[in-house]
């Protein structure tokens, strides 16, 4: 018995489009059945698609039978702008938007620029319509991370193209950076900072860099191949942010209706269990393997946060008051 296809890459409609309107400006007379073939899809589906061009873009599209094909009456060299709905110019002011996430980062510009090219293609009133909701909406990202365009563009390259680098990393508090050799494996943009996730050939172990202590990267002349284990949600599943520990803490904290009004309604961790309380408190559980992240996190509430365990994270948060009390507690320096 014949195994059935299976389709590896499936064209979305705007590419279909694009592919026909080229086959027809060159007057090679294609028809349904020869696209699908094409294409591996359906008949249907191109019927669909010749029926949009002909009456949502307005393109001169006839079948000849003689041909057996689909032709122009006119020439029409350049695919037609697509037509642009409400809720497509709403979609495309939030991606404007959005770019201020990436600001003082290597992709800013090239967001920019991209955008301009796609909003450039607008008629009149679609532009009026994005700059009228332009007092509406913003994105403000706290101190998003930096990262030298370079560095940034070959570390890319390299994740792509599964080719070992080496560079200069400075760890957290140090300062004198040291040589890493490693296998580049995911870029991602986590708590507004870039880092690099990738095997570490000398430590034999995956280890997180921050873009921003990584310096004088290349190329080492060698390929590697990913490790079938590694997926970055499940390696980031007992982190609150980046930092990847090896044991296994619960841990549950008490926010007042102040600070519970910066948690009720957002998700900080895929483990997060929240529970109402009395007097508009909410009680937090997460599951986490470490501590520092956590420290820091509830050291950011203040007074409005109280652990509950595990009795670890309440005596590191006791330590860090001592010292405070020792730093601030003597009253005002001289």
């Amino acid at each position: 018995m014949r195994k059935p296809r299976t389709t590896v890459y499936s064209w979305p409609a705007i590419e279909r489009m694009l592919r026909i309107h080229q086959l027809i400006e060159n007057k090679e007379y294609p028809n349904c059945h020869t696209l699908a073939r094409e294409f591996e899809m359906s008949v249907r589906t191109i019927k669909r698609d010749v029926d949009f061009m002909r009456t949502r873009l307005n393109l001169p599209l006839e079948f000849d039978p003689a041909r057996n094909g689909y032709f122009f009456t006119r020439s029409v060299p350049h695919f037609p702008q697509m037509p642009i709905s409400e809720a497509d110019t709403f979609a495309l002011f939030i991606a404007s938007k959005a770019i201020a996430q990436y600001r003082g980062t290597p992709l800013q510009q090239m967001l920019e620029s991209t955008f301009r090219k796609l909003t450039g293609q607008l008629d009149q009133s679609a532009r009026y319509s994005l700059g009228s909701l332009d007092g509406v909406l913003s994105f403000r990202p706290f101190a998003p991370g930096d990262a030298e365009l370079a560095v940034f563009a070959l570390l890319t390259q390299a994740v792509s193209e599964r080719r070992a680098v080496r560079f200069s990393y400075r760890n957290r508090g140090q300062l004198k950076a040291q040589q890493r050799h490693v296998h580049p494996y995911h870029i991602a943009c986590v708590n507004n900072q870039w880092c690099l996730f990738g095997f570490d050939v000398t430590r034999k172990a995956m280890r997180t860099f921050v873009l921003a202590r990584l310096s004088k990267a290349k190329f080492t002349g060698r390929r590697f191949t990913v490790s079938k284990k590694f997926d970055l949600n499940e390696y980031l599943q007992g982190s609150l942010g980046l930092f990847k520990g090896q044991d296994d803490f619960e841990v549950v904290v008490e926010l007042d209706a102040f600070a519970a009004d910066d948690v009720r309604g957002r998700r900080l961790h895929s483990s997060q269990e929240l529970t109402e309380m009395p007097g508009g408190m909410l009680r937090l559980r997460l599951r986490l393997d470490s501590l520092e992240e956590a420290e820091r996190w509830v050291l950011g509430m203040g007074g409005h946060a109280t652990v509950v365990r595990p009795e670890a994270l309440r005596a590191r948060l006791a330590a860090v008051a001592r010292e405070l009390t020792r730093k601030y507690g003597g009253g005002a320096q001289s």
